[in-house]
């Protein structure tokens, strides 16, 4: 299967206000939603990149890829070296790095790569189905 980079680039591009937002907005929100929401979309962005980037990998490949990073990414935050907190002191390097290894970030990792695979398998199952309908 190879998948429609502008799908993936249209997804991003929704997700990533919504995730944005989820922070900036926090306390509007549902307390749940404000704790956990971020951390969720930031896996779907994880999710959408790898997928974005290697449009011919399986899907079970770019969701083990998209864990094995946000994974990374969180237990890099056991680390503190001046060096990395300046970065993660920045706010880009906050956004992407983190500040402080959560167990529930873990969980909130694996929610969110499963929902990008299962948003993936429903979009080609839908565009599969409408095409065969239009054949």
């Amino acid at each position: 299967m190879k998948r429609n980079r502008l799908f993936y680039f249209l997804a991003g591009c929704v997700v990533v206000p919504f995730g944005l937002a989820s922070r900036r907005y926090a306390a509007l929100l549902p307390e749940f939603l404000a704790e956990y929401a971020g951390d969720t979309l930031w896996a779907v962005m994880a999710f959408l990149g790898f997928g974005f980037i290697f449009p011919r990998w399986s899907i079970l490949r770019v969701s083990a890829t998209a864990l094995l990073f946000s994974y990374a990414v969180e237990i890099s935050q056991l680390y503190h070296a001046p060096w990395i907190d300046t970065v993660r002191r920045t706010w880009l390097g906050g956004l992407i790095l983190g500040f402080g290894f959560l167990w529930s970030d873990i969980l909130c990792y694996t929610v969110g790569v499963m929902l990008g695979a299962a948003v993936e398998v429903a979009f080609y199952k839908f565009t599969s189905r409408r095409h065969r309908v239009a054949s």
